[in-house]
C-alpha cells in the first residue's frame, strides 16, 4: 500500500532499532493534522468499511505503562459506529490463556470483514512482556520461533483481507516517571497502581530492549510498525488518528453501489401506503 510522506515519517526503520533514535516529542506540533478533522474522517470511512464488509482493520497499540493506550483508543472511537468497531485489552495470560499457545487468545477477537478492531497490547506481548515476566518456565520458550509465528500469522491475516497498523507509543523516561507520580496523586487513578507498576518501572530498560528486538523482528512491509512520539498525549492522538484516517480512506473510499431495483420497489411499496 502506498503511504503518504506523513505516514512514512513515523514508520519504523529496521536500520534504527533503538527507541532512543526516535523522538518522544515533536517540537512543531502545530504542523500536525487537526485531531477533530481526522476523527470525523475515521467515523465516515469506518462506516464505509462496515457497509462494504470486504476488508477488515486491526489496530495494535503498544507502549510502556502510562503511555496512554486506553485514552488513545477511546479518542479514536469518538465517531466510530459501534456496530463495526470493537476494542480489546490484553494483560498477563492466566487460566486457559496460559494453557494454550500464545496466539489462541487473540484469534477469536480478530476483526470480521467490515470491522475495525483495536488491541490494547496484543500477541506481541508474548515476545516482550513474557520475556520479562514468563508465564511458564523460560526454558519452554523459543523466541525466534515466536517471531516467525507472528510474521506468518500477520502475513496470513493480510492475505485474507485484514490490514494491520501497529503503533508503538514512544515515551521518555522522565515523562514515564511523571505519569506514575500523577497516578499516586489522583484518587481516581490510584486503583491502576499495583506492584506490577513498581516492577515495570524497575525493569523498564529490560522491557524496552525486548520491545526493540520484537519490533525489528516483526516489522514487515504488509504489517508495519509506526513509532509515535508519546510524551504529549494530544500529539500522539493527532498522529495516530491521521494515520488511521489515511488507511481507512484507502480501504473504503465509497459506499456500496445501491441496487436501483430494490430502491424502486421501496418507492412503489411506500407509495401504496400513502408515503410520498
Amino acid at each position: 500500500m502506498t503511504r503518504s510522506a506523513f505516514a512514512r515519517s513515523f514508520l519504523f526503520d529496521p536500520a534504527k532499532p533503538r527507541f532512543r533514535d526516535y523522538p518522544t516529542l515533536l517540537e512543531d506540533g502545530a504542523s500536525l493534522p487537526g485531531l477533530e478533522a481526522s476523527l470525523e474522517k475515521i467515523g465516515e470511512y469506518q462506516r464505509r468499511l462496515w457497509a462494504n464488509q470486504a476488508r477488515a482493520v486491526l489496530l495494535v497499540v503498544h507502549g510502556p505503562d502510562t503511555s496512554g493506550k486506553d485514552s488513545l483508543i477511546r479518542t479514536l472511537a469518538t465517531y466510530a459506529d459501534p456496530a463495526g468497531f470493537h476494542a480489546w485489552s490484553f494483560s498477563r495470560p492466566r487460566g486457559a490463556e496460559a494453557r494454550h499457545d500464545f496466539l489462541w487468545r487473540v484469534t477469536p477477537l480478530l476483526p470480521a470483514f467490515g470491522e475495525m478492531v483495536a488491541f490494547n497490547r496484543s500477541h506481541h506481548e508474548a515476545v516482550i512482556a513474557e520475556r520479562v515476566w514468563p508465564v511458564r518456565q523460560p526454558a519452554s520458550y523459543n523466541w525466534m520461533n515466536r517471531y516467525r509465528s507472528i510474521r506468518n500469522f500477520e502475513s496470513h491475516l493480510v492475505d485474507e483481507g485484514t490490514t494491520l497498523i501497529k503503533i508503538w507509543l514512544n515515551l521518555s523516561e522522565d515523562e514515564h516517571r511523571e505519569r506514575l507520580l500523577k497516578r499516586l496523586d489522583k484518587p481516581r487513578k490510584r486503583w491502576k497502581f499495583d506492584r506490577s507498576d513498581i516492577e515495570g518501572w524497575e525493569k523498564r530498560h529490560q522491557y524496552e530492549a525486548y520491545a526493540e528486538e520484537a519490533l525489528a523482528a516483526t516489522h514487515t512491509e504488509d504489517a508495519p510498525w509506526f513509532i509515535v512520539p508519546g510524551d504529549r498525549k494530544p500529539q500522539a492522538r493527532a498522529i495516530v488518528a491521521a494515520l488511521l484516517a489515511e488507511l481507512l480512506q484507502k480501504l473504503a473510499p465509497e459506499y456500496p453501489q445501491e441496487d436501483e431495483g430494490v430502491l424502486a420497489e421501496y418507492r412503489r411499496l411506500l407509495a401504496r401506503n400513502g408515503v410520498k
